[in-house]
């Protein structure tokens, strides 16, 4: 009879634990309808987005679109953005240049990344992600927060962001980059 007893056998995952992560293991995730993002090697793993969580993007993604030049692209979630091999992020919404976007992703950082917020994602957004864009040069980030409504924009100036606008309700943000386009938080809700 043993005094050991063995240990219960670990569930198969798609990856190595203790292992910092790559595209590689991300591409191993199921499709399940949560969505897989990787910073820094971490896994972040959330929900399908919320009814108000989608409208406000569909809405604020035909807004961008009408307003888009020609030479640029936006383009709405999931689509990867993928800023190194251990970091691939899904804006909810981005735009680049038409011509940086593979079939596949968009290598290296958009002009434009926005995320609507959500309860499960909010402090990642305004904390993580915007750490990660920042450092990875993205010229201008957006928050949009569904529950108030309210939009706060900023841009990279000097390697660093700064905020360039803060609107609630039915103040309008008049923004520039990546190109001159005015939003107001109140019409993005249906």
């Amino acid at each position: 009879m043993s005094l050991v007893e063995p240990l219960p056998t670990q569930p198969a995952v798609p990856w190595q634990p203790f292992k910092a992560l790559t595209r590689d293991d991300l591409d191993r995730m199921p499709d399940d309808g949560h969505r897989y993002e990787l910073i820094d090697g971490v896994l972040l793993v959330t929900p399908s987005p919320s009814f108000n969580h989608q409208d406000i993007a569909a809405n604020l993604f035909i807004h961008l679109r009408q307003a888009c030049p020609p030479e640029l692209y936006v383009m709405i979630a999931p689509f990867d953005m993928v800023l190194a091999d251990d970091t691939v992020m899904i804006p909810d919404l981005m735009v680049a240049r038409r011509d940086a976007f593979t079939k596949r992703d968009l290598p290296g950082a958009p002009l434009l990344a926005v995320e609507v917020l959500s309860p499960s994602t909010r402090r990642f957004d305004v904390m993580v992600k915007f750490s990660r864009l920042e450092a990875a040069g993205c010229p201008a980030y957006w928050v949009v927060d569904p529950d108030t409504p309210s939009l706060i924009a900023w841009e990279l100036q000097d390697g660093a962001y700064v905020q360039v606008a803060k609107v609630t309700g039915d103040e309008a943000a008049g923004l520039t980059s990546p190109f001159d386009v005015t939003v107001v938080p109140a019409d993005l809700i249906s």
